[in-house]
């Protein structure tokens, strides 16, 4: 029988999971050794019985615990997709502000009906088995993960910085431009499509495990780019990792 796999989402825009439905012919080639019982951006219809789930958005509610513990219950492995379910991603940003101050700007007078606390990512509440990062997530990287936990291996995701793909797509370094970057801390994957696109690395892929973190430093302090700046930047999308600043 075909494995079953089913897609939840949280606190997130639904992004990666529309990553997930623009894969088109690949899509088709995935179906042909999964079974699909719950998709709600592409089908109708749901079945609580699954092996792998897949999982978009952060935990920022009390009630959100309850229902990712049972998702987890159920499946055989939990999938985290995207900066919101890996990292917490830009959630994040209210956990700086009072509640009063976030729920006034979002629901007006009638923030006090909506419960809610400091936003999180689901390794915080639930065992998760991989991690699928990036806002959104890369669709190809999203079919390679999906064959290797069918061929039962745990999936590969880049340990190296952004900056090794921003030096084979032959893009001039952002600090040599004047410009901040997260690229020499951010986790690869992604092609260094933002700064490839003309952008900077903004670290939605959370923090490269060899990342050398104090060069990081030396280099923002180099250009002269002062505590706030840093702070600002790295609160975007690493608010959960970087809570402190």
């Amino acid at each position: 029988m075909k494995p079953k796999i089913a897609f939840f989402d949280f606190a997130g825009c639904e992004g990666d999971q529309l990553q997930v439905a623009n894969l088109e012919e690949k899509l088709l080639d995935i179906l042909s050794h999964v079974e699909v019982v719950s998709f709600r951006e592409v089908m109708t219809g749901h079945s609580d019985d699954y092996d792998i789930a897949f999982v978009e958005g952060s935990i920022t509610r009390p009630e959100d615990e309850a229902r990712i513990k049972d998702i987890r219950s159920k499946a055989k492995y939990l999938v985290a997709l995207g900066a919101c379910a890996t990292i917490g991603g830009v959630n994040c940003i209210k956990n700086f502000m009072s509640p009063d101050v976030y729920k006034e700007r979002v629901y007006g007078t009638s923030g006090r009906w909506y419960s809610t606390y400091a936003a999180r990512p689901l390794k915080k509440v639930v065992k998760v088995d991989a991690e699928l990062h990036g806002c959104p997530i890369d669709r190809s990287e999203f079919a390679r993960v999906v064959k290797e936990l069918l061929l039962g291996r745990q999936p590969w995701i880049p340990d190296y910085p952004v900056c090794v793909e921003c030096k084979k797509a032959g893009n001039i370094c952002r600090y040599d431009l004047g410009r901040i970057c997260l690229g020499t801390i951010t986790r690869a994957g992604c092609g260094a499509c933002c700064v490839t696109e003309g952008a900077h690395c903004w670290g939605c892929r959370g923090v490269a495990p060899k990342a050398n973190l104090d060069a990081a430093r030396e280099a923002m302090n180099k250009n002269g780019f002062d505590h706030k700046t840093v702070r600002d930047l790295l609160r975007f999308f690493l608010g959960d990792t970087y809570a402190p600043l």
